[in-house]
């Protein structure tokens, strides 16, 4: 691998192994229960889960890059690192309001982030994906599909850190 790809395969790795870490740290109570009408933990999960799905355009169609291969990402990182706007997610990738099986989830989320590691191992990243755009962005590199999902992960990451700070203190106050 490449300093690029190296950096890219560790940063990916970093932030889903917090990810599955904080969401195996919960109960499956703790899964499944909303704070605030928000989403759970759960749920979270899963929208990322779903998001994932960028493993198949990343192992669909390219063309070459006639640009800078992470010339999308400054919007992209600015955007998701932004907590204080809210976001809609596309129907897509809205989770689901059924009860949330943990041990499916994280086993679901490690098998999509083994088949987003083996492209950045295996595949060229400079390349641009042509399965799937993002309408506000246009077609991404599978680089910048990559750091789409990092930038989304941290930003669902952050979120989940707050409902547990949240829960603990909830704990704390009822004592």
């Amino acid at each position: 691998m490449t300093g690029i790809e190296e950096n890219t395969f560790n940063e990916f790795h970093k932030m889903t192994l917090r990810l599955l870490k904080i969401l195996a740290a919960l109960s499956e109570g703790q899964i499944n229960s909303s704070p605030n009408k928000g989403c759970s933990p759960g749920q979270l999960g899963e929208h990322l889960l779903k998001s994932y799905t960028s493993a198949d355009t990343l192992n669909g169609k390219t063309k070459r890059t006639n640009r800078p291969m992470g010339q999308k990402l400054g919007p992209v990182k600015t955007l998701f690192l932004d907590t204080s706007i809210k976001m809609d997610s596309p129907e897509a990738i809205l989770p689901t309001q059924e009860r949330i099986i943990k041990k499916d989830l994280i086993e679901a989320l490690k098998d999509r982030v083994e088949q987003i590691k083996e492209v950045i191992k295996n595949k060229d990243l400079s390349l641009t994906c042509t399965d799937f755009s993002i309408p506000e962005y246009g077609e991404f590199t599978r680089y910048e599909w990559i750091w789409f999902n990092i930038y989304h992960t941290h930003r669902h990451i952050l979120q989940l850190e707050n409902m547990r700070v949240l829960s603990s203190n909830k704990d704390v106050q009822s004592k």
